[in-house]
Parts: structure tokens; C-alpha cells; sequence
């Protein structure tokens, strides 16, 4: 079983004896660190949308072109 040691001048973190590893132990600060990693997966998901919509946008903007060259042709 692993024990923690406290770090000398580092009261948010610990040394893990078991596997040497230092761990934070600010569940603040790991709350913040998602939150802010979720905002930017939102952003990210929102700027592919975006993009979706642009594309769809600009392939419909192609077929209404090419069906006016059509109807302009025909006359």
C-alpha cells in the first residue's frame, strides 16, 4: 500500500512513496483545469458546426448556380 509524503514549500502536493509519482491534491485547481478543458472541447465542437454549415451552405449555393446557368441557357 502506498503512504503520501508532503513536499517541503509545495503544500499542494504529495509524493506517492509507492510509485514515486507527485500528485496535486487541489481538487480546486482540478476542477478548474476541467471546466476549462470542457469550455474548449465546447468551443471546438461549436467551430466544427460552423464549419458544417459553411460547407452546406456553400454546396447549396453551387447547385442554385449551376440551375440558374441551366435556366439561363434554356432560354
Amino acid at each position: 500500500m502506498s503512504e503520501f509524503l508532503k513536499i517541503k514549500d509545495q503544500e499542494n502536493y504529495v509524493k506517492d512513496t509507492g510509485s514515486h509519482g507527485i500528485i496535486n491534491n487541489n481538487v480546486n485547481a482540478y476542477e478548474v483545469a476541467k471546466k476549462r478543458a470542457s469550455e474548449a472541447q465546447r468551443q471546438r465542437d461549436a467551430m466544427r458546426e460552423t464549419t458544417r454549415e459553411l460547407n452546406t451552405l456553400k454546396s447549396e449555393m453551387h447547385e442554385i448556380k449551376s440551375l440558374l446557368k441551366q435556366l439561363v441557357k434554356e432560354k
